[in-house]
């Protein structure tokens, strides 16, 4: 009897010891399961255009296309980046933002040809990064008396402040404001409002661009998609669609040079041909003003 009563107060012991001992675990908590989720930022790449890719336009498709007739042949438009178009996609743009440009040269003079052929050739037709991301077509940069929203893009410099707009609307505007609020654009409103041809190379001679090539870039779109109907639209003149028109020799004398005009010639356009200024062309031919016409014979030495 007492061996019995001393064995069960040996179990009671070890029993009770057991029952304090702590517990030890075999497997590590997963930390996901206890702790909050980790954004990671990831770093975009920035896109670094050369300088001879920025405005720059190559043209593939030789045929003149119209609005109910038109080809899906491509064009490589090059603005901020190069992008590739296709004729449709040019169409479509010019349809949905012609009447933006038609109102803008009502208000300021600035042929709507022009700015719609700035704009396909700068946004790429409206496909570009800075057209998409901040609605910008025409590439405009902050500059110090810009107080509005921005976006950083790399273009001549890194990271660099360019506009940024509600609407795309409010570029075509800003581009306006900007041509005819700048001193050195002023001698561009001397042009007749349908004279593309005299815009486009007074945009090069006051340093809008630094490509030699764009303003027969800039032509070459507005005469392919004959903008310049929307200049006669605004004018209420007819419009006569653009051919491509071979000069006719140039005449020589003793010592006179001449030159027949042809369609899309202008004072200034000749005075770049031939290396006057618009004066000299003036007095050499005893015009009062800057109107040509078609055949007219100009002496230009």
């Amino acid at each position: 009897m007492i061996k019995k009563t001393i064995l069960l107060l040996f179990m009671i012991f070890v029993a009770s010891c057991n029952a304090h001992q702590s517990v030890v675990r075999t497997t590590k908590p997963d930390p996901r399961k206890s702790e909050r989720p980790v954004v990671q930022r990831v770093k975009k790449p920035i896109y670094r255009p050369s300088s001879s890719v920025r405005k720059s336009v190559a043209i593939t498709q030789k045929d003149t296309p119209t609005t109910g007739s038109f080809s899906n042949a491509t064009e490589i438009l090059e603005a901020t980046t190069r992008v590739k178009v296709t004729t449709k996609m040019v169409l479509d743009y010019i349809e949905k933002y012609k009447e933006v440009a038609k109102d803008n040269m009502l208000k300021t003079g600035i042929p709507s040809s022009i700015t719609l052929g700035q704009a396909i050739l700068e946004s790429g037709a409206g496909t570009g990064p800075l057209s998409v991301q901040a609605n910008n077509h025409f590439g405009i940069k902050c500059h110090k008396e810009w107080t509005g929203p921005s976006i950083k893009y790399t273009d001549d410099e890194e990271n660099e402040c360019f506009r940024k707009y509600d609407d795309p609307s409010q570029s075509f505007k800003d581009h306006s404001y900007f041509l005819t609020s700048r001193p050195r654009y002023a001698e561009l409103f001397e042009f007749q409002k349908d004279d593309y041809r005299s815009w486009a190379y007074g945009l090069k001679a006051a340093g809008y661009a630094t490509d030699r090539q764009y303003p027969d870039k800039l032509i070459a779109l507005i005469e392919k998609y004959q903008l310049n109907k929307f200049d006669a639209e605004v004018l209420g003149k007819d419009f006569v669609p653009t051919r491509t028109v071979v000069s006719k020799p140039i005449a020589y004398s003793d010592d006179v040079q001449k030159y027949t005009v042809v369609k899309g010639d202008s004072l200034y356009s000749i005075s770049k041909k031939f290396n006057i200024s618009i004066e000299d062309l003036k007095k050499k031919n005893n015009l009062n003003d800057n109107t040509l016409a078609l055949g007219q014979s100009i002496i230009v030495k």
